[in-house]
């Protein structure tokens, strides 16, 4: 609306719809509801001690009055690809619950984001409720972001997000991509690569980082020509990939 692309002739508030803040693990899952105060997630301790990378991305979310107001499930249906949590959806291989007028949906992150400002939510659908898989031991993740100022959008963003097995390679990796493409880009050829990979290998994360950056699909605008972008994209992954791989072998944040 701010930006004139969209003049609907009713806006709905939502925000006094009872039972969609929380963030709590059950059932194999971290759950957190669409309306979620980014600033609930920037203090939970839970998220801060096992799920970093999403701590990390609330952190990295516009300055304080903003997070107080701004909500997961609004940050993550604007489709906006340059917003902080959809590429941090992807590396964890969130999946998404929705209802409307025709009952419950289920979207997996990779095919919820399908253009720039546009999901696979319809018109009267509502997202009510993001599951991640739960921590498991040996598992951790990282969000950074580079920008022009505090708070500002990202000119690149990564999010990681890394499983170790009991011979300290990579059993599973996931990397999503912020401000680099028409929407967030999961690396899927990074992911690829990085199984049976030893984190620590400063080769292995170089690879990790060119394919990343291969795999984005910046454009040349005000934050920066679109080659700065994509060396960016491989700088950051492979940032992303070292403090992952700390909290891993660090036993947290």
């Amino acid at each position: 609306m701010k930006l004139r692309l969209g003049s609907p002739s009713h806006l709905i508030d939502i925000n006094r719809v009872e039972g969609l803040s929380y963030i709590r693990e059950s059932e194999g899952a971290l759950r957190i509801g669409s309306l979620t105060r980014m600033a609930d997630l920037e203090s939970s301790d839970l998220l801060r001690s096992k799920y970093g990378i999403i701590h990390d991305a609330a952190m990295h979310i516009a300055d304080p009055l903003v997070r107080n107001m701004g909500t997961a499930g609004g940050n993550i249906s604007h489709g906006d690809p340059a917003n902080d949590l959809p590429a941090t959806m992807l590396a964890l291989d969130a999946e998404f619950y929705a209802v409307g007028p025709n009952g419950h949906k289920k979207f997996r992150a990779q095919e919820f984001f399908v253009d720039t400002f546009t999901t696979a939510l319809s018109h009267d659908e509502i997202l009510t409720e993001i599951q991640v898989p739960a921590y498991t031991p040996g598992s951790g993740g990282a969000y950074m972001k580079l920008e022009k100022r505090a708070g500002d959008f990202a000119i690149v963003g990564v999010g990681v997000q890394i499983s170790l097995d009991n011979q300290g390679t990579i059993s599973r990796a996931g990397i999503g991509l912020t401000a680099v493409g028409p929407t967030a880009i999961k690396a899927t050829k990074a992911e690829e690569y990085l199984k049976g990979k030893n984190p620590g290998d400063e080769t292995v994360l170089l690879t990790a980082g060119e394919l990343a950056s291969e795999q984005s699909s910046p454009t040349s605008d005000l934050r920066g020509p679109a080659e700065y972008k994509k060396e960016m994209v491989k700088v950051f992954t492979i940032r992303s990939l070292r403090r992952a791989h700390q909290r891993v072998v660090g036993g947290g944040m």
